[in-house]
């Protein structure tokens, strides 16, 4: 069983579930078959006994309204919650109440149910019916909240309460269904046991597709040679008789059918039997009707219509080939889809070299702990992420960042494992090992993406519940109709119309369509440093009308450099600036860090500030050497009661010029007035132009003046601009802009900026290699350069219209040729569609699908670097 399991905040119950998962709000009220914690669900007539995991209890009198929120749910026969274990336990009659709306009572009652969520790895998903059955399966347990089945990665991701249903009922459910799950309770690392089944999976495709191959080739050959070419039926009568020929093609064919091809058995007879049939229903049917009528032509003819004794092994045997083929290619082709997933993992370093008792020693990286001190020398990976103690070098982070150029490190710098150490050797304390490091939270990420899928796969999901029993009342309908008015021999022309239908209209392109598209597409957004978390921001960010971003270390560099120094009433300039630096010393702000720097380079001593106060927005306040010194914007001059002295008109000369003015204070009186500029990122400018040529519209939102802002935005073309916003209201804005009807992408640091992310129709967050953000944005730019934004939401343009094809591809087809092998065209044409080309035309169905999606591995860039047109290139 392939696990990860994470506390994650629960979700509003009544939303549907993101991608091809089963509705969040869909009815899984029924007991499940399975065990729980152990014990079997006890009879409805006893009822049973569950335990709530309850967050968000801060009273005894919290639990008493728990309590009464759940003894109002039917079906509950009693409800005791324990504010101190923060547990509720509650006695259901399970004929009437569920766990979901256990879950539902206590959350509209303002509290939480602590939830976990488990990732497996299913085997033997071969289309989207397949996807269906598992969700289903999985839904049923009573305490799943969430299932997300992906055939692209073959993974179900279940979101469960703990307590009520258990790892072990899941992968006992799948079972149930037909499907294996991959087992690493043996320990091993997760993506190490996965990579190593999907290896084993993929040989067995292979082994299976040259043995259905060896034999179905003779008998494609004799059959196909007797019936249709003259000289071999002559040749081939002269050796054998007729009947010798058939018992041939019997024992050949019969190698095939139940060697090969009882993979369609194993899995197409489990679903028929429990009315969910898939694809390998359909393979089953079709192939088991070819050679049962084959069977009886060769032993029992004479219960036949006259003139209907035809065999048929060639269509059974070269239909199980077939399709054995194109699941072998689908997993090939699945394996490159995963490319940068195995680029990732490969950054991974194996070993450390852990200095120990003053000696050095190699040792698995698995067994670095926090706090052990790493060497790493030239040319070697970054193990795990630290922070430099010793020594100095360049590392290449190319390809955690995007960004193309070796990064200086030296004591006290971070470092990113997985990155390369290019020159000079140094040490490092480790900080962050296993799952804790950044390239693993990577990993995470772009794993999570590829496993969802945006809201247009909901498309394809309700077409597939009802595909396949429309797939096979249409071939009952067809040999039905045959039947009644087909030319002689009909019972030959009723079977080979019945299974081309059954086999054309296998669902796999439609299972596939959404997911291997997301899958490239993710992993081609991860070779450029943009990672996106989920399908559903991917389709959002191709509809963007605007662009918001914030100002400071989004757009510019967010190092400010203090640029102007203008002493009022005769205060002294570098008094002013001692003060000004202490008091900025506690401050977090970049721009008090500017100021801190310009009192250091002149070598000031600094006194001790006390009393600091902060004042968000406006600015900071503290006592230096007996002496109340303020700074910040015009709004905290106002706060104060401070008289500018009508030094208005300087503080607008300097925002007219893109600098920021701040004033400063002394004792209730305005002493300076100081200009800081953050200088624009190189990146900035080549960034704006590409969303331009995108069509989309630039904002702005900062909390500077609006003078300010408005020169930026003057300098670097931004259409809109809302300034002196605090960042409480930042939010506010982005609501605004979607007011008029837009769909925003807002960009920020990630950190600051998390409402303003949050409230944004999507959240691109910035990082900075070390800092991942990863809960703060829907996708996340590993370096600060804005570029990525651009090349997101080209990338994700490229995405949906890519989806799209595939869909329209996959629709499409089955719209045509099912009719086609219906016979439609036989009363007019006299055509019809053998079985062995129905089969050739499912296959190149899945096959145009994936290849389709894999063109998006070589899309260009918006506007690139030198990193992205180098792998672009590639």
């Amino acid at each position: 069983m392939s696990e990860s399991t994470t506390q994650r905040e629960p979700v509003p119950q009544n939303e549907s579930v993101q991608g091809n998962g089963a509705p969040a709000g869909q009815d899984t009220c029924s007991v499940p078959p399975s065990e729980t914690n152990g014990k079997t669900s006890a009879p409805a007539a006893e009822g049973r006994r569950l335990t709530l995991p309850v967050e968000g209890m801060s009273c005894a009198s919290c639990a008493q309204r728990v309590e009464g929120a759940l003894a109002n749910v039917d079906g509950v026969t009693g409800a005791s919650v324990n504010f101190a274990t923060e547990r509720a336990e509650v006695s259901v009659d399970d004929s009437e109440a569920c766990v979901r709306e256990l879950v539902e009572a206590i959350e509209d009652s303002g509290y939480d149910v602590r939830t976990a969520e488990t990732t497996f790895t299913v085997q033997g998903m071969s289309c989207a019916s397949c996807v269906s059955r598992v969700e289903d399966a999985i839904a049923a347990l009573d305490g799943v909240l969430e299932t997300n089945v992906n055939l692209a990665t073959d993974r179900a991701t279940v979101r469960y309460v703990p307590g009520t249903v258990a790892p072990a009922d899941v992968t006992t459910a799948i079972r149930d269904a037909g499907y294996d799950v991959v087992d690493t309770d043996g320990g091993g690392d997760r993506s190490d046991v996965e990579k190593q089944a999907r290896e084993e999976e993929k040989q067995s495709m292979k082994r299976r597709f040259f043995w259905a191959l060896a034999f179905a080739i003779p008998v494609f050959v004799l059959e196909m040679g007797f019936m249709h070419v003259p000289t071999m039926k002559a040749w081939i009568t002269e050796q054998v008789s007729t009947q010798t020929l058939y018992y041939v093609l019997f024992a050949l064919t019969s190698v095939v059918q139940f060697g090969p091809g009882l993979y369609f058995y194993k899995h197409g007879w489990p679903a028929l039997r429990n009315w969910s049939p898939d694809m390998n229903t359909l393979v089953m049917i079709g192939t088991s009707a070819a050679y049962g009528y084959s069977v009886v032509a060769t032993f029992l003819p004479s219960v036949l219509p006259e003139g209907t004794v035809h065999v048929y092994y060639e269509a059974a045997a070269t239909i199980v080939t077939l399709i054995l083929a194109g699941n072998y290619m689908e997993a090939l082709a699945k394996g490159r889809a995963s490319d940068a997933i195995r680029a990732l993992l490969n950054l991974q370093a194996t070993t450390a070299r852990v200095v120990r008792d003053g000696s050095e020693e190699e040792i698995d990286v698995r067994d670095v702990v926090p706090g052990d001190v790493i060497r790493v020398r030239p040319g070697e990976k970054v193990p795990v992420d630290g922070e430099v103690i010793g020594g100095s070098s360049y590392v290449d982070e190319s390809m955690v960042t995007g960004e193309p150029d070796p990064v200086s490190k030296g004591e006290g710098d971070e470092v990113v494992g997985g990155t390369i150490n290019k020159t000079g050797s140094f040490t490092f304390r480790a900080t962050r090992v296993g799952e804790e490091t950044v390239l693993s939270q990577i990993v995470e990420m772009v794993e999570e993406a590829q496993g969802s899928a945006p809201p247009i796969q909901s498309l394809a999901d309700r077409v597939v519940k009802v595909f396949v029993p429309f797939v096979l009342a249409t071939a009952a309908i067809t040999f039905a109709i045959w039947m009644a008015f087909g030319p002689d021999p009909v019972l030959t022309y009723a079977l080979v119309t019945a299974v081309s239908v059954l086999i054309i209209a296998c669902p796999c392109a439609m299972g596939i369509a959404t997911p291997i598209s997301v899958m490239v597409g993710t992993g081609r957004a991860a070779e450029l440093g943009v990672y996106v978390r989920e399908g559903e921001a991917l389709q959002a960010l191709h509809t963007a009308d605007i662009v918001a971003l914030d100002k400071t270390g989004t757009l510019t560099k967010g190092q400010p450099e203090v640029t102007d120094f203008r002493p009022h009433n005769g205060f002294d300039e570098e008094d002013l600036l001692r003060w000004v630096a202490s008091v900025e010393t506690q401050s977090e702000h970049p721009i008090g860090e500017a100021i801190v720097a310009r009192a250091q380079e002149r070598e000031l001593d600094l006194p001790d500030a006390t009393d600091f106060d902060a004042i968000p927005g406006h600015g900071v306040q503290a006592t230096v050497e007996g002496r109340t010194i303020a700074v910040g914007a015009a709004r905290l001059m106002d706060r104060l009661d401070v008289s500018l002295d009508g030094q208005e008109a300087v503080a607008d000369e300097l925002a007219n010029a893109a600098k920021t003015p701040l004033y400063v204070a002394v004792d209730g009186q305005l002493a300076a007035i100081v200009a800081v500029a953050d200088p624009i990122k190189d990146s900035t400018p080549a960034a704006l132009d590409a969303l331009h040529e995108l069509g989309i519209e630039v904002a702005m939102i900062t909390g500077d003046d609006e003078r300010t802002a408005q020169a930026i935005a003057r300098e670097l073309g931004i259409d809109r601009v809302q300034a002196e916003v605090l960042p409480e209201d930042k939010a506010e804005a982005i609501k605004s802009f979607q007011a008029d009807g837009q769909t925003v992408a807002f960009v920020g640091d990630g950190i600051n900026d998390a409402p303003a992310l949050a409230t944004a129709d999507v959240g691109i967050a910035i990082g900075t290699g070390t800092d991942v953000a990863i809960e703060s944005g829907d996708i996340v730019l590993m370096s600060g350069d804005l570029r990525g934004v651009p090349n997101a939401v080209h990338l994700s343009q490229h995405t949906l219209r890519n989806i799209k094809q595939n869909l329209f591809w996959a629709f499409a087809y089955n719209v045509v040729l099912i009719p086609v092998a219906a016979g439609v065209l036989y009363p007019s044409f006299g055509l019809l569609l053998s079985p062995a080309l129905a089969a050739l035309a499912m296959v190149f169905s899945d096959l145009f699908v994936i290849g389709n999606a894999l063109r998006l591995r070589r899309l260009e860039v918006a506007v690139g670097t030198e990193t992205t047109a180098a792998s672009a290139a590639a």
